[in-house]
This record gives C-alpha cells, structure tokens and sequence, in this order.
C-alpha cells in the first residue's frame, strides 16, 4: 500500500515558498524603482543642461550670469558656472591686490624729479628697490592664493553631487583659468620690476650727480655725455616696459571675457 503524504511537511514547506515567491516580487519592484529613478535622474540632467544652455545664450557678459542664476537657482550647472565665475573673480582681485602691494606709493614721472632734493631722491630710490623686490617674490604668494581658491572651488562643486566626471571635467577647465591667470601675473609682475629697476638706475644716477646736473626746459643737462647716455639708456627701459604693462592690461581684459566661452562650452560638453 503507499503511503499517505506528510501533511507536516507541506505545512512547514508553504511558509518558504511563501517567502520566496515575496522575495522575487520585492526584488522585482526594487528593481524596477531603481531603474525608474536612474532613468528620472538621467532625464532631470538632460532638462538641466537644457536649461542652462538656454540661460547662457543670451548671456553676453559675466556680470549676467547672476540674471541666469536667480531665474534658475536650483540648476546645478548654472550653478557650477557661477561657481567658475566666483573662482576668476577672486584670483584676478588677488592678483590686483598683490600689484597695488608691490608698488609702495605713486610714482612721480621721470620729469617731476628736476625739483627733488637729494633726500628726496634717496628715499624714492629706497622706495623703488623695496618695490622691484616685492615683484619678484609676489609671483610665490600668488601661486599659494590660486591653491586656496582651487581647493575651496573643488570642495564647493563636489557638494552640488554632479558626478565625478562632471567635477573632474569642471576642475580640467578651473586648473586651464588658473594657469592663465598665473601667466599673465607673472608677466605683469617681471613688467613692474624691469620698470621698477630701470627707474631706480635713473634716481641713481641723479643722486650720484646730484648739484652737477640742470633742467632745461624738464630736460636733464648733464655735464658729461656719459651720464646723459646712461639716463637715455634707462628711460628707454621705462618706457618699453610701461608699455609691456600696458599691453598686460589689455590681456587681462580680454582674458575676462573669453572666460564666458569657455563655461558656456562646458555646459555644452
């Protein structure tokens, strides 16, 4: 005869298959949620890059990008841009600062100096030595100031949780803006310091041959050529590089604005 089947057996079976049956069903719905969600967030990108895009076209100036950003606060690229924006605005006063430092007070021009006394003259020669030094050493204190702002704009963009790509890709085109930065100060400051020398030569010059010289007509008249040689010589200097600095000064301002290509180019990566 067979035998009748263990009922205990099923009873305690059901409540596993019970299980497992639930368990597929949870894995599936979370499944499901996850891929609704990574398919949401993919989609809630696209729109923000969208939206961003479309804010920055019009935008023909930096100082616009504020309009952007308050029409669309919660855009994380928007916000990103704005962030580059904070980052060039910070290492450019920085830069100004570090110049304004290098230069203890206003320069007379080289013509203003026919009335000064001896001790006049030594104490702007004092002056002009203290500034071609503090060119010379800026260029180190600046460098440290763009690693500040570089590690406070890192911190600040990997807050927004944009991705590592994305922050990787925003911190390419930071280190790009910062070199250029660096550049054109270290140019600007070498500029200010052959300036700086080529002016304390001549203030040299007028104290060594302080009483023997006269002014003409704003005109030095030295008693030997040897002397009018060298004053030529070093207000030549003077003038090619204040025209370097000026030349520099342009280069920042046109640096300035092509920075706004360059974000708007990262929205559209």
């Amino acid at each position: 005869m067979g035998s009748l089947p263990d009922q205990s057996t099923d009873s305690r079976r059901r409540p596993i298959v019970v299980l497992l049956l639930l368990s597929l069903v949870v894995t599936a719905c979370l499944g499901g949620v996850m891929y609704l969600v990574g398919d949401l967030a993919k989609f809630q990108a696209v729109v923000s890059e969208r939206e961003a895009r479309t804010a920055l076209r019009d935008a023909t100036d930096p100082e616009r990008l504020d309009h952007a950003l308050k029409r669309y606060p919660s855009n994380k690229f928007l916000t990103m841009v704005a962030l580059a924006r904070n980052d060039a605005v910070e290492i450019d006063a920085a830069a100004q600062r570090l110049l304004s430092e290098a230069e203890p007070r206003a320069l007379p021009k080289l013509s203003d100096l026919s009335t000064s006394s001896l001790s006049d003259l030594e104490a702007l020669r004092r002056d002009l030595k203290t500034a071609e030094g503090n060119a010379q050493t800026s260029e180190a204190r600046y460098v440290a100031l763009i690693k500040t702002a570089r590690d406070k704009t890192e911190t600040d963009v990997r807050s927004l949780n944009v991705g590592d790509d994305r922050v990787s890709g925003f911190m390419s085109m930071i280190d790009e803006q910062h070199t250029a930065w660096i550049e054109l100060t270290s140019k600007t400051l070498a500029s200010h310091a052959e300036y700086d020398s080529a002016y304390e030569k001549c203030v040299a010059l007028l104290v060594r041959d302080f009483g023997t010289y006269k002014v003409t007509n704003g005109q030095f008249v030295f008693p030997f050529q040897s002397s009018a040689n060298v004053l030529n010589r070093a207000a030549t200097a003077m003038a090619a590089a204040a025209k370097r600095i000026s030349e520099l000064d342009d280069e920042r301002t046109r640096l300035r604005q092509s920075r706004l290509s360059r974000w708007k180019a990262f929205v559209e990566d």
